[in-house]
């Protein structure tokens, strides 16, 4: 069974999901489209039931498309009478939560630090503020843990609240009007062409029910555009984040307003998750593969540019990894006693909407998946002593993991960019969230691999995400050596296997934020 995963069935999907015909496979669009289609016609052809609505693979996921117009533009005014106007997208980028062609933007700007509530650490950043009708101005990732509580925050690790969607979803919860996050390499952990190329074309989101609140701005602004606005005010922006980093440290009124007008054009559509399944014998109980097939789509270039954002590594290859998997389990002569799941979800890109619209609208009962095995950009770069999963120490997956790599004679290795929340950044985190034990494979650090080609593929690992991730350049080459992630999968093949035959249930850590009773749902 697992001698069917091989790098020339890797290669073969990766290289027709990561061209150019499929247009950068976002949603909704004639690429993304085609990407769903040629995945289900894999589930098919190797032998998976439908899995999605009305006896089809497809699970249609309702989506507003937003295209904002180009010439958007922010202007600040102190209240000394000073002026200064932020362009798109050299100074910041935007959009609006709001469902209507012209969306007006004017209020007062309030600095709320790392804009964070949260109670278990004593931390409220919106403490004795009403910001009501007012723009926050605020810093992304956490307060950094100091001496005297070095696992404030999770420490070195980036917990929920210092992800960019947090800041927002907090932001709608205040009343706020709008929200600017402010962007620094360090803080963001990739650098503003990241932004620029994930705002730069149309955006994606869940359609809000009528009378919703929403925010009538969604930006990111440059470090020094936001020092600009800061002492448009009188206000040293240095000093309101040196402050923030203390705990009771209030909000900010900068004594500037911001006014502008965002135009629009919105579209509803739908845009599919593909779903397939390998019938269990336990009526009910299953797991999950889980990977995401969208990437940016294309952006307007000048002549000579390329304008196609392939996501060859993110993530055609994690859609690749479970079209194999998908192969491999069902040439097997045995019935797995759990139905296993494979889904590859829409508009991870756009805020993990397809996963997230997944997990609030199962198509199996929720509380009976035992697991949730995500493949979001597999190494590409060869063989590697260490595999990482990300999760595997908040609940007794570990255990498994463990056995696993022990087996494979490999050894499980840590997160080396903790301070990315790489676990919040991907789809089997609405999984988490609703309480489904979930781990999800990453990069190993760049130390790990192994072979002749070691020095080569470090290198090329160490460059990807300053240089290709989620840039035109992300695409396949003929250089890459799946051979580690061949490795990597047989390994994950084999654990699902065993999580689907396994006698006991993983269940999250006591104490642990995601260990709370499911609620039943389907």
């Amino acid at each position: 069974m697992l001698d069917r995963i091989e790098t020339s069935g890797l290669a073969a999907h990766i290289k027709f999901l990561a061209d150019d015909l499929l247009e950068g496979r976002a949603p909704s669009t004639r690429g993304g489209d085609l990407a769903a289609k040629y995945i289900a016609a894999q589930f098919e052809a190797a032998g998976l039931e439908p899995g999605g609505d009305k006896g089809t693979y497809f699970q249609q996921v309702p989506i507003l498309e937003s295209v904002t117009d180009a010439g958007f533009a922010l202007t600040a005014k102190g209240s000394g009478g000073s002026t200064e106007r932020f362009t798109v997208p050299t100074d910041l980028v935007a959009n609006t939560a709001v469902e209507k062609p012209s969306v007006d933007i004017a209020g007062p700007v309030v600095f709320v630090g790392h804009g964070i509530v949260a109670p278990e650490y004593k931390w409220n950043d919106y403490e004795g503020v009403d910001v009501k009708g007012k723009i926050v101005l605020v810093m992304v990732n956490d307060p950094a843990a100091p001496a005297s509580e070095p696992t404030l925050f999770g420490g070195k690790a980036l917990t929920y609240y210092g992800r960019w969607t947090y800041k927002f979803e907090e932001a709608v919860r205040q009343g706020a009007a709008g929200a600017i996050l402010i962007h620094t390499l360090e803080t963001a952990t990739y650098p503003w062409s990241v932004v620029q190329a994930s705002w730069g074309g149309p955006q994606y989101s869940i359609p809000l029910d009528a009378g919703a609140p929403a925010l009538a701005l969604k930006s990111w602004i440059t470090e020094d555009a936001a020092r600009r606005l800061a002492k448009a005010g009188g206000q040293d922006l240095d000093a309101l984040r040196r402050a923030a980093t203390q705990r009771g440290t209030k909000a900010v009124d900068l004594g500037v307003t911001v006014e502008g007008t965002l135009k629009q054009r919105t579209t509803r559509r739908s845009s599919p998750n593909v779903i397939g399944v390998l019938r269990g014998k336990k009526p009910g109980e299953s797991i999950i593969y889980s990977a995401h097939y969208d990437h940016i789509g294309m952006r307007p270039v000048d002549a000579g540019k390329d304008g196609i954002y392939n996501g060859a590594r993110d993530n055609a290859s994690g859609v690749a990894a479970i079209l194999e998997i998908a192969e491999a389990f069902t040439t097997s002569r045995q019935r797995p006693d759990r139905s296993i799941y494979f889904i590859s979800t829409t508009a991870e890109e756009s805020g993990l909407l397809g996963s997230e619209y997944f997990a609030q609208h199962p198509v199996m009962p929720i509380d009976k998946v035992a697991a949730n095995i995500n493949i979001d950009s597999l190494n590409v770069y060869g063989p590697a002593r260490e595999l990482v999963l990300l999760g595997t120490e908040r609940s007794s997956l570990q255990t498994d993991v463990q056995a696993a790599a022990k087996k494979w004679g490999r050894t499980v290795g840590q997160d080396s960019h903790p301070e990315r929340g790489a676990f919040f950044r991907s789809d089997h985190f609405p999984l988490a969230k609703v309480g489904v034990p979930a781990l999800s494979i990453t990069l190993a650090d760049a130390s790990s691999f192994v072979g002749p080609n070691a020095p080569r593929a470090r290198k090329l690992s160490e460059e990807y995400n300053d240089t290709c991730y989620h840039q035109p350049c992300d695409q396949f080459s003929d250089q890459w050596d799946l051979s580690g992630a061949v490795a990597d999968l047989r390994l994950l093949t084999d654990l699902g296997w065993q999580l689907a035959n396994a006698a006991t249930v993983p269940t999250y850590n006591a104490g642990e934020q995601f260990a709370r009773p499911r609620a039943k749902t389907r």
